[in-house]
């Protein structure tokens, strides 16, 4: 059983050092489950009401650069970044690396895929 376990970590681990800064579900809920990664929504408020992952922290792109602060305590850990496609959240990850955030990361394929994939959303 150890070596069962032992070995999905370190797959896990494989997994998340390949994937760069873009992660697919099946790693970003690894992340959120064992990592207590932050997951920040970037979206519009409008689609972030629409449905977000439980636990999101929404911070709209246009408005990171003003609201770092907020985001300091997370500095240690893993922060998911959520848009709806994907394609727009590399800015956000790289602003966000540019001030010294070091475990950023991109779901691949966005909140769509999320939503795809039948992983757990709520709504405002």
């Amino acid at each position: 059983m150890i070596a069962v376990v032992s070995g999905g970590i370190l797959l896990w681990e494989l997994l998340l050092r390949r994937s760069g800064s873009e992660v697919g579900t099946l790693v970003a809920v690894q992340l959120i489950n064992y990592k207590d990664a932050l997951v920040l929504d970037v979206r519009e408020s409008s689609e972030y009401d629409a449905g977000h992952i439980p636990n999101s922290k929404h911070i709209p792109s246009d408005k990171i650069e003003d609201r770092l602060q907020e985001l300091e305590k997370f500095k240690d850990k893993p922060i998911l970044v959520i848009y709806r496609s994907g394609v727009n959240s590399g800015a956000t990850n790289s602003l966000l690396r540019k001030h010294g955030f070091v475990h950023v990361h991109n779901l691949a394929g966005g909140i769509d895929t999320w939503k795809q994939e039948n992983l757990p959303m709520v709504k405002k």
